[in-house]
């Protein structure tokens, strides 16, 4: 079956406000100054899709968002990305997600009100909507309550279609790490987890013993270990591929999410699973340059070219 899309993207839709260059972090019963502010298109699903798109895939997006102002901002966001928005549900009476997001230094904390994205449910999906595009990516397991008893068979709907798949859990804002991996993975192609979730999804302590808890589930994982690089498992195998630093990082948001970007979209082009992983490196590496997760990708082929230069790489 001819399809529509090269990747549907499922997943939560927020705005990010970002604040910046702060002396330290909040305390209670404190107020402090920020002396930069950004409002952005957030979550981990919208600045993946976002960035897929600036790569050269053709994106459609599958999420609800509130009809106000934050909604009609993610959507415009979308839309200028060239992602395609015609399966974005905005409901009235539900408010769209927003984070706000503390950087200081290295470190960053995040508040996050759920809102439209709580309420995303399987029939807001269905078959026809999910098997329109040649790949699904799902994201932010942990932030979609009403998804949860469903991402096994949105899973095995898309691979019944013929589709590949991949999945990023991210972070459980509860910390419970309630969920059945061996029910989802055997229908993901690529697992795409950050060391500090893989470690708290499999109740482990150390990278060799949570790969040795999912490698029979598992076709494809790529760890995403921020500024020591990633790691990749495949047959058995596993490959360490070091980070290309960026030595004057604006901020780290979304440059996991940029990561998968840039695996994704080499993945669906039927790349090697190293070159892949190598190019996920360079794009969350990219990401950093800018604020946000998705501006650094606005000039992206001119930082490309100068990343290839300045890490030496042949092809990319």
């Amino acid at each position: 079956m001819l399809k529509k899309f090269d990747v549907i993207v499922i997943g939560e839709l927020n705005a990010d406000l970002i604040m910046d260059k702060m002396t330290a972090l909040p305390e209670e019963g404190k107020e402090i100054l920020a002396d930069n502010m950004t409002l952005v298109i957030g979550s981990s699903s919208a600045i993946c899709a976002c960035n897929l798109s600036t790569l050269g895939s053709s994106v459609a997006f599958i999420g609800k968002t509130g009809k106000d102002l934050l909604g009609d901002f993610i959507l415009r966001e979308l839309n200028m990305r060239n992602v395609d928005i015609s399966m974005v549900i905005q409901e009235s009476g539900l408010k769209t997600g927003a984070t706000v997001v503390l950087n200081y230094g290295e470190d960053r904390a995040n508040i996050t009100h759920q809102g439209a994205m709580n309420f995303l449910t399987w029939s807001d999906i269905t078959a026809e909507k999910l098997t329109q595009g040649k790949h699904l990516h799902y994201s932010s397991y942990f932030l979609q309550p009403q998804l949860q008893p469903f991402i096994a068979k949105i899973f095995r709907t898309a691979k019944d279609a013929g589709m590949t798949t991949s999945f990023d859990p991210q972070w459980d804002p509860h910390e419970k790490w309630q969920i059945n991996l061996n029910e989802i993975l055997p229908h993901v192609n690529v697992f795409l987890p950050n060391e500090t979730e893989l470690l708290s999804l499999t109740c482990t302590t150390s990278l060799e013993a949570a790969i040795e808890s999912v490698k029979h589930l598992v076709t494809v994982m790529v760890v995403k270990r921020g500024a020591k690089g990633s790691l990749l498992y495949t047959n058995g195998q596993i490959k360490e591929l070091p980070a290309f630093l960026n030595k004057s990082v604006v901020d780290a948001i979304g440059a996991g999410d940029s990561f998968n970007a840039g695996f994704i979209h080499k993945f669906i082009q039927q790349e090697p699973v190293e070159a892949c992983q190598e190019f996920g490196n360079l794009t969350g590496a990219i990401s950093t340059q800018a604020t946000g997760g998705t501006a650094a990708f606005n000039d992206f082929h001119n930082r490309l070219k100068h990343a290839i230069e300045q890490y030496g790489i042949i092809t990319a």
